[in-house]
């Protein structure tokens, strides 16, 4: 199949989604033939999602699941091929560069229950106003995290371990320097 059809940039789908939203927040308070419309055609979209999965192979699976408009809905249908688990330590690993780049680090810690576990260091190097930065931090981990596997319910940040350099584990001869021994100790 030709790949010939016009695809929508992501900011025209965000911006599609969010006036979406409005109006089901707007069908929501008048019930009636019109929200069980968009209710049944949920449903049927989604059948019709899964039986797509159930005939992809592995690699296409993938894809598709890495696919963030098409991951959402999978999620949605609860159809998505992976965990929550693996998705959310995707999303940490996707959101660790950018911490580093700030001087701390992040690391998947696991789930526990319903709860993701992620270890936060904050880096030492940010200088003057940015006290809040580790909050910001773990906010932008948490709305990543419950985007991807809204099956959990939270996100907790454990403490992490400051990491320091490793003193070299080689020492220059030309370093040491001798120190009298005292006439007491001899």
């Amino acid at each position: 199949m030709a790949d010939t059809a016009v695809r929508l940039p992501d900011p025209a789908v965000e911006a599609r989604l969010a006036r979406l939203d409005e109006v089901l927040a707007g069908l929501e308070s008048a019930p009636g033939p019109a929200l069980e419309a968009v209710r049944l055609l949920t449903e049927v979209y989604g059948e019709a999602l899964a039986r797509m999965l159930d005939h992809a192979d592995e690699p296409l699976s993938e894809r598709l699941a890495e696919d963030e408009l098409l991951a959402h809905l999978l999620v949605l249908h609860d159809i998505h091929p992976e965990s929550p688990e693996r998705r959310a330590a995707r999303a940490v690993e996707r959101l660790r560069p950018a911490v580093r780049e700030r001087g701390g680090d992040l690391e998947w810690a696991g789930v526990d229950g319903q709860v993701a576990r992620v270890r936060l260091t904050s880096g030492g190097g940010c200088g003057s106003g940015c006290g809040a930065g580790s909050s910001d931090v773990g906010e932008a981990v948490r709305a990543a995290v419950l985007a991807v596997a809204p099956e959990l319910t939270e996100v907790e940040t454990v403490p992490g371990t400051a990491r320091r350099k490793a003193a070299p584990a080689f020492v220059p001869l030309s370093t040491i320097e001798r120190r009298a021994v005292p006439e007491e100790a001899r």
